[in-house]
């Protein structure tokens, strides 16, 4: 069961990386954090498009195939979705308890396969549809909780933000979908992180360059800052290494690579101490059920 063991490893590093989010954004430009982020992320991948590219890594795990203009076509736009729904998680991860976003985050496989039902054409059996359901009683739950803090759902811009991030990470998981049908997933994750730093480069400069206010924001360095990419780029390699796994079942590693949610509140909890854990807790798990609930009706 190697491969559920690298989905667990996946879904720990997954809640670390959001901690490392919401520890660098705290009092800092969210463009420039992220802008340093694809810029590590694409450091760490960068050696390997090389040394592939040079024929000193032909196969296995870390060789990056060759391929058609078409294709990295298919990745910047690839690039635009996962940047856009980084950077709306970004804002909202800043201004919100890390307890009130992981939760919502952890919504994204509802709608990838509300997506599925809808763009897709595919049909949603009991299971699914319990535990859809369920989400959804959990979603509202969850703004109850918010309410306590302040924190109105119905008029949040913040809230809007981290919806929108879900939402745009659900369209992605739906697209990477239709990717991996011919793409190696080294290829992907490489060189759509290469796209992304460009593609945020420019905005940093258009940016700083058109609006005074970006460029009055204060940045502040912290070690969290580089962690956030290392973290995400090993959690990714532990998900693409559990699927090339013999026998391993994408229903139940997207499952436990959705537990990292649990990860991020125990941080939000223990290290950042927020309020209102134990209505929150409720609420997480019922999403937690309502995933079990997914993986049910995917078997």
């Amino acid at each position: 069961m190697m491969w559920a063991l690298l989905a667990f490893a996946s879904a720990v590093l997954l809640g670390c990386y959001d901690f490392f989010k919401k520890v660098s954004l705290k009092d800092n430009s969210v463009l420039v954090v992220l802008f340093l982020n694809t810029l590590f992320s694409t450091l760490i991948f960068l050696p390997f498009i090389l040394l592939s590219g040079g024929g000193y890594i032909s196969e296995g795990l870390l060789y990056v195939p060759s391929a058609g203009v078409e294709a990295h076509l298919l990745l910047m736009l690839k690039a635009v979705i996962v940047l856009s729904s980084w950077l709306c998680g970004y804002i909202g991860i800043k201004h919100l308890p890390i307890t009130i976003v992981s939760p919502i985050q952890a919504t994204r496989p509802v709608l990838v396969l509300l997506g599925a039902l809808i763009i897709l054409g595919e049909n949603l059996n009991g299971y699914q549809w319990t535990g859809v359901l369920i989400a959804m009683l959990s979603f509202f739950l969850l703004s109850r909780s918010g309410k306590r803090e302040g924190i109105n759902f119905a008029n949040n811009r913040w809230v809007c933000f981290v919806i929108m991030a879900a939402l745009l990470g659900a369209v992605s998981a739906l697209y990477d979908k239709y990717l991996m049908q011919t793409l190696e997933p080294m290829f992907v994750q490489s060189w759509f992180n290469l796209y992304q730093c460009i593609l945020m480069g420019v905005i940093v400069v258009v940016m700083n360059m058109l609006s005074p206010v970006q460029r009055s924001k204060r940045f502040v360095w912290r070690w969290s800052i580089p962690l956030i990419s290392v973290f995400l780029a090993i959690a990714d390699f532990c998900y693409f290494s559990a699927l090339a796994q013999e026998g391993s079942l994408i229903a139940v590693v997207s499952m436990i690579r959705r537990g990292s949610v649990v990860v991020a509140f125990a941080f939000g909890a223990l290290m950042l101490h927020e309020k209102n854990l134990k209505s929150k807790a409720v609420d997480l798990l019922l999403i937690l059920v309502g995933l079990f609930f997914l993986y049910l009706g995917s078997k």
